[in-house]
């Protein structure tokens, strides 16, 4: 009897300890890798889906300029181009952990907000764009895309700082090597200053 209640204590001891243990190990960030990958990916999901709001809008755009500013083809045309490239770049699976392929990316997102940009001037030459319902719609949609696509980027930032500074620093470095060996430094955006201003697209 004795016997059987010293090893139900012990049991009962090294249950506590186990519990106790594995409080102490999700206490100390343990999980905070696998986290942290989790949103650094998400909110890059965003971005995309902020791009491809974007792009979606922009034929309807073109379209609506078309009617009062057919003759400006060669700012619709690298406004068509732009959209192209941004639409057509293949992303290799490895995108969030490869520069090269991020910067490709970033650049062709660029290159269509410059595009877009060099639009900005025709309200001005064609004062009746302004009056027009459907360009007036258009172009409040693609402001309202443009802020977010902005917050989506800014989030984005963040999420991969967050989780670069967990694997390289104490004790997520520790965790990386014991449990998660295959986690990757995250490619980033350019955080330029104008990142960190919402972006607000005039014509």
């Amino acid at each position: 009897m004795i016997v059987a209640s010293q090893r139900f204590g012990r049991s009962l001891c090294l249950a506590a300890t186990l519990v106790w243990t594995a409080m102490a190990v999700a206490g100390c960030g343990v999980n905070n890798i696998p986290t942290y990958e989790e949103q650094a990916k998400a909110s890059f999901s965003e971005v995309q889906n902020q791009y491809k709001r974007r792009a979606d809008l922009i034929p309807n755009l073109v379209e609506a300029v078309k009617g009062f500013a057919g003759q400006e083809s060669k700012v619709l045309k690298e406004v068509i181009e732009a959209r192209s490239r941004a639409v057509s770049v293949t992303l290799p699976a490895d995108i969030l952990n490869n520069p090269e392929a991020m910067k490709k990316f970033e650049e062709s997102q660029n290159s269509l907000g410059a595009a877009l940009q060099g639009m900005r001037g025709l309200t001005e030459a064609y004062p009746d764009l302004k009056s027009n319902a459907n360009f007036l719609q258009l172009q409040s949609q693609l402001e309202g895309t443009e802020n977010r696509v902005g917050i989506a980027r800014r989030d984005y930032i963040l999420s991969v700082q967050q989780f670069n500074t967990e694997i390289k620093t104490i004790p997520g470095r520790w965790w990386k090597s014991l449990l998660y060996p295959t986690a990757k430094e995250m490619a980033n955006f350019t955080a330029s200053e104008a990142d960190q201003q919402v972006p607000k697209v005039k014509f």
